[in-house]
């Protein structure tokens, strides 16, 4: 992914983080935010609460590809923040995807306004 298209800077994930909208999951938080300044960008975070470094470097692993996955599926005008819970890093990519598309169709981020089934198709 690339950099231009991450959130980086502190004052980005805070912004996100407190005037967005979360939809909370099992293994994950999003946030939405509507503002030109993370527009079409995207965030990864891991707290320490989640464990040793291994655990959260595989936390952000999972939330990237899911969300690579399905990047091309989403509204470019929001700026989205995806914190991981425990239990993420212990599970596989697919529990990270499905789970990712059921937070997207709660938040209604989808691009086209519909609501896609648990494989993509409409």
């Amino acid at each position: 992914m690339p950099r231009t298209k991450m959130i980086k800077r502190r004052s980005d994930f805070q912004n996100v983080y407190q005037k967005g909208k979360s939809v909370a999951g099992r293994r994950m938080i999003l946030y939405v935010l509507r503002d030109t300044r993370v527009a079409g960008k995207v965030g990864f975070a891991a707290g320490k609460k989640l464990g040793c470094a291994a655990v959260r470097s595989r936390t952000k692993r999972l939330l990237r590809e899911a969300f690579r996955h399905m990047q091309h599926e989403l509204r470019a005008d929001v700026g989205i923040l995806l914190i991981g819970r425990a239990g993420l890093a212990a599970g596989k990519m697919q529990d990270a995807a499905v789970e990712l598309r059921s937070l997207a169709r709660r938040a209604k981020i989808f691009a086209d306004g519909s609501i896609p089934d648990r494989t993509g198709e409409q």
